[in-house]
Order: C-alpha cells, then structure tokens, then sequence
C-alpha cells in the first residue's frame, strides 16, 4: 500500500512560481511512475505531467509545458512539481498519484494524495 502526501500548494501572484512536493511511502516506489493531476471547481480532472521513478523520464500535458517541471528523489521519496510562470487558469487542487503505467488517464493510478491548493491571483 502506498501513501502520498502533497505539500507546498499556496497563493501566489500571476508569473510567480511554486513549488510542490509529494511524499510517497510503503511498497518499491521505483516500480512506480508518479503523476501529477489538477482539478479546478466545476472542471474535469486534467493530467498535469508524469514521471517514471525507475528512469526519471518525464511528459507533461500541453498546458503546462515548457512551465512546470517534475523531478524525484528517490532516496527521500519524493516527488516535486517546479512551477514557473503561473497563469490564473493554473488555480486548482493539484493531486500527486502512483500508478504502473505513467498515464495521463487519471483512472490508470492506483494512489492519490488528498491534494493541495494552488491559487494564482492576478
């Protein structure tokens, strides 16, 4: 079983940066690949960016590439999420998820975290 534990999330003025974390436990997380997911009120759940623990690779979805950059370390078990240029569309609950395939389909992870707040005010 693993545990995730999102940290970080906060109100940041638009063109700032933030940065958030997610703290993974139990199981061999280097089987994992981590992603990160965001849902706003009122909209569908949007994949953010994926990471492959065993390899480092990364994808991101269209919206936010080239801004947000996802790393690990796996000694500490963590994951984070760099974001730069933040735009006011960026405000949402932002989810770390473990899963086997490293998906932008939200459904393919079997853990989340109970997610954190990001704010983006003009």
């Amino acid at each position: 079983q693993v545990q995730l534990v999102e940290s970080g999330g906060g109100l940041v003025q638009a063109g700032g940066s933030l940065r958030l974390s997610c703290a993974a436990s139990g199981g061999n997380l280097s089987k994992y690949a981590m992603g990160w997911f965001r849902q706003a009120p009122g909209k569908e759940r949007e994949f953010v960016g994926a990471i492959a623990l065993s390899s480092g690779s990364t994808y991101y979805g269209d919206s936010v590439k080239g801004r947000f950059t996802i790393s690990s370390d796996l000694a500490k078990n963590t994951v984070s999420l760099e974001m730069k240029s933040l735009k006011q569309e960026d405000t949402a609950v932002y989810y770390c998820a473990a899963g086997i395939s490293g998906s932008r389909y939200w459904i393919e992870y079997d853990y989340w975290g109970q997610g954190t707040q990001v704010t983006v005010s003009s």
